[in-house]
């Protein structure tokens, strides 16, 4: 395995881990992520690694943002993202980025088939959208707090890198 998948893995474990247990990912954490990102490309493609670390940096804020307008992805994912496509790359992290969606709706889908609230859930959905076009108000998707319906995205992100750092993409 290569630096990057072994770098990429440790901080996509450590931020999972941090966001089941704490329902966030510290910032001092990711800051430590960027920063060894940088050190990274640095390393690896001297003066051109600046432009490479902030393509890949850049790339998932510009992609992700809107979800977080409207509260459906953290800011801690996104700025997960950010670190891991500081490492992998502009063109790599979105791989990441997609495979990650896969597996998370692959997840949710198996919570929704196991819990039994599929049709509730889905009724939530249309009603958000129904609001948001009524009252043009963006208000979070999602309720804070450990409540089964939250979906830790650190999770299918880690999952993701771990195809990264098996050299699956």
């Amino acid at each position: 395995m290569q630096v990057s998948g072994w770098l990429t893995l440790m901080i996509a474990f450590g931020a999972a881990c941090m966001d089941v247990w704490k329902e966030k990912v510290e910032n001092r954490f990711l800051v430590c992520g960027w920063l060894l990102g940088l050190g990274y490309q640095l390393g690896a493609r001297q003066s051109q690694g600046v432009l490479y670390f902030l393509a890949g940096a850049v790339l998932p804020v510009l992609m992700l943002w809107v979800l977080f307008l409207f509260r459906m992805l953290g800011p801690g994912d996104i700025k997960l993202l950010s670190v891991l496509g500081g490492i992998m790359g502009a063109e790599t992290v979105l791989f990441c980025i997609f495979y990650s969606f896969i597996l998370g709706a692959i997840l949710s889908l198996a919570f929704l088939i196991t819990c039994g609230n599929f049709l509730q859930r889905f009724s939530y959905f249309s009603d958000y959208i129904s609001t948001f076009l009524k009252t043009k108000k963006r208000v979070p998707y999602y309720f804070t707090g450990a409540r089964p319906e939250n979906i830790h995205f650190t999770v299918p992100v880690l999952m993701g890198v771990m195809l990264y750092a098996g050299g699956f993409y």
